[in-house]
């Protein structure tokens, strides 16, 4: 918890100190709306926080009930799968995607894993060689094309390249280009179907990687690629240089979507797997006080 509190949400609590400098036993609604709204959980959702609790005197384990609540969406189940486990990697262009890319490689990596990327975001030169540069960093292959090329034959070529390899991970980027959602929904589309004529069942796994500093805006934009492609879960960057990490909770609750990882800096380390039980009670440490932890 010491890492995820100190380098993930230092910027959050330093917001919450801004509306309640002081720890305390017990909130009233009024300063329970204050901090969350400070930290930049949705108006929408605070009002149904704050209208679900009919005590007088909130504590930290009346609080806790409701904030685990709105996390409460379905457990992720890892699908059935014949080795590469295929994962696509989507989201607008700036999120993070490609540094998360370099992050799940070299975790997978460390866990003895082999592991390839294709570099499908072919809109972009700048996306081709970002990648490769972090694919030459951590010492894992990468299948990459030209500028312009078709996205889903680089991401059949990627899985082809890694079942003659006999590797355990594909990464696949792609393009991100919100503005012209039509052609991206359509490519999406047509690299998930290349992905299973590849390797049936795949993609096994469709990511999409949200900018923590956008907070609640980021809901309509997840909206748009989930109905585009269908999403498997969510992963936020950026949170260590943002105050807005309570928008979690709006995402969390609007998508109904498992949270995999958060990223709180630019290292491999700094992609830390999401747990709602310790992020919960993190900031609940920094509102009560100890004697209400106890």
């Amino acid at each position: 918890m010491f890492g995820f509190i100190k380098q993930g949400l230092k910027k959050t609590v330093e917001a919450i100190r801004a509306v309640a400098p002081k720890k305390k036993i017990t909130l009233t609604k009024s300063e329970l709306e204050d901090i969350l709204l400070e930290s930049d959980v949705e108006y929408a959702l605070v009002e149904i926080i704050l209208n679900e609790i009919y005590q007088e005197k909130i504590t930290r384990e009346i609080l806790e009930s409701k904030l685990l609540a709105t996390l409460a969406y379905t457990k992720y189940e890892e699908p059935v799968y014949e080795k590469p486990f295929v994962e696509l990697i989507i989201g607008v262009n700036g999120a993070g995607k490609t540094t998360t890319i370099a992050k799940l490689a070299s975790k997978y990596k460390s866990e003895g894993k082999r592991v390839m990327l294709g570099a499908a975001d072919t809109f972009r030169a700048a996306a081709i060689e970002q990648l490769t540069r972090w694919a030459d960093k951590i010492g894992v292959p990468i299948v990459y094309s030209r500028q312009g090329h078709d996205p889903s034959a680089v991401a059949y070529d990627t899985i082809e390249s890694a079942k003659a390899k006999n590797m355990d991970h594909v990464i696949i980027d792609t393009a991100g280009r919100l503005h012209t959602q039509t052609n991206l929904a359509n490519e999406l589309k047509k690299i998930n179907r290349i992905c299973d004529k590849a390797h049936a069942g795949a993609p096994h796994r469709t990511l999409l990687i949200i900018d923590g500093t956008q907070g609640n805006s980021a809901i309509a934009q997840a909206k748009a690629f989930n109905e585009m492609v269908g999403i498997d879960g969510i992963i936020i960057t950026k949170l260590d240089g943002t105050a807005k990490g309570g928008s979690i909770f709006s995402i969390a609750y609007a998508l109904k979507l498992p949270i995999f990882y958060i990223g709180v800096g630019e290292q491999p380390e700094h992609l830390l797997k999401f747990d709602k039980y310790e992020f919960v009670n993190g900031l609940l440490d920094e509102i009560f006080t100890e004697d209400e932890a106890k």
